[in-house]
């Protein structure tokens, strides 16, 4: 996990979703450089060319993986080391709407630094990157009952591969009031 505080000049954010990426750019553009990509590979790209500090990734790029992205990122980065150069690759931020445990694992074993479930303000990702993880989990704050619900909505969304009709018959709840609370919990700029 995150080691320490960490100052975070340029970001780069990957998402297939662009009005999101456009929510980030509002957000952090004030303070820090930000570089956007949609694709993989033109993450990739950017991550070698650029050198951000530090890298926000969501879990689903269209078709494509963003624990396999981290992966690659933090590969090329070693390589990089290897070679001699002093930059030690960015810290990585996956966030989703659709975790599960093994998800978790999964990202985190890829080289994933921090790890964060959607909605999630581009203040709060830099808040827990720059602070660290928080060094005793049992000091944790508790979660409030919205966060829980979201939580397991969440969770039974990915089970489910997104299928709203299934995961709001797995609830036991209407399909439109599963809607009404996706709605509720989209990410805000």
């Amino acid at each position: 996990m995150v080691e320490g505080a960490r100052s975070i000049r340029t970001v780069l954010a990957v998402d297939d979703d662009e009005t999101l990426l456009a929510a980030l750019v509002r957000s952090l553009g004030r303070d820090r450089t930000v570089i956007t990509a949609t694709k993989p590979r033109a993450a990739r790209i950017l991550a070698r060319s650029r050198r951000p500090d530090l890298v926000i990734v969501d879990m689903r790029l269209g078709a494509s993986s963003g624990i396999d992205l981290i992966r690659q990122i933090k590969a090329d980065a070693k390589r990089r080391t290897s070679k001699g150069e002093a930059w030690s690759g960015p810290l990585i931020a996956l966030v989703s709407g659709y975790l599960s445990v093994e998800s978790t694992v999964a990202a985190v074993r890829a080289g994933a630094d921090v790890i964060l479930c959607k909605p999630v303000t581009a203040r709060e990702i830099l808040r827990r990157v720059e602070r660290g993880m928080p060094e005793d989990p049992d000091r944790r704050e508790t979660p409030t009952l919205a966060h829980a619900e979201s939580e397991h909505i969440a969770r039974v969304m990915a089970d489910c591969h997104g299928n709203i009709s299934e995961a709001a018959r797995r609830l036991g709840i209407y399909r439109s009031s599963l809607q009404r609370r996706l709605r509720r919990q989209s990410p805000r700029s």
